[in-house]
């Protein structure tokens, strides 16, 4: 399991991997688990193992701004927050029962310090910025949903169309129109 989750960032030696697995901690998150508030530094990130987890802003009690999702095998991780060490302007919070795997900014910089290789886990943040950049796009909602229908599909099992629509940025009824117009056209 390290093995495959380490390398899906690089090439690392066996002992690397063993350094990986010492370093890395694992936990069991209960649904709604806060893992990052709004205004806390960011000093880790995870790989989620089994679960869902989503970033958002609580802009009023009945208004999210959903900022990022997370499925199994993907990176958890506030970009922004970890890179500056500068408070979170999000919330970070596990949607459903999680089993993850934890590594410290710590553990990376002791992992750095053993072996260069590690500087591959740069990768994770690169995956980061993209994901953040694909919003900047001016694309049309039916391309963002498409986009998720073809990159990332697991999303669609694992949250409300609710959350989904606020993640693309687009009105729940928007949604729910693409979806309609999609399956007429045997697309999904």
């Amino acid at each position: 399991m390290f093995s495959e989750i380490l390398r899906a960032t690089g090439h690392y030696t066996d002992d690397e991997v063993r350094l990986f697995e010492r370093a890395v901690r694992e936990r069991r998150i209960p649904r709604k688990c806060v893992l990052l508030s709004k205004g806390e530094i960011s000093k880790s990130i995870c790989y989620l193992l089994k679960g869902a987890v989503w970033q958002y802003d609580a802009i009023s009690e009945t208004e999210i701004n959903v900022t990022d999702l997370h499925v199994e095998k993907e990176w958890v991780l506030n970009y922004q927050s970890l890179l500056a060490q500068k408070p979170s302007a999000v919330n970070i919070e596990a949607f459903t029962d999680c089993h993850m795997l934890e590594l410290s900014l710590e553990a990376v910089h002791y992992l750095v310090s053993r072996s260069i290789a590690f500087m591959q886990l740069n990768r994770v943040l690169e995956r980061a910025v993209d994901k953040m950049q694909f919003f900047d796009q001016a694309m049309s909602p039916a391309e963002k949903y498409k986009f998720i229908l073809d990159h990332r599909p697991r999303l669609i099992q694992a949250f409300p169309l609710k959350i989904i629509a606020s993640y693309l940025k687009i009105t729940p009824e928007t949604l729910s129109r693409v979806r309609k117009s999609m399956a007429r056209e045997g697309i999904s």
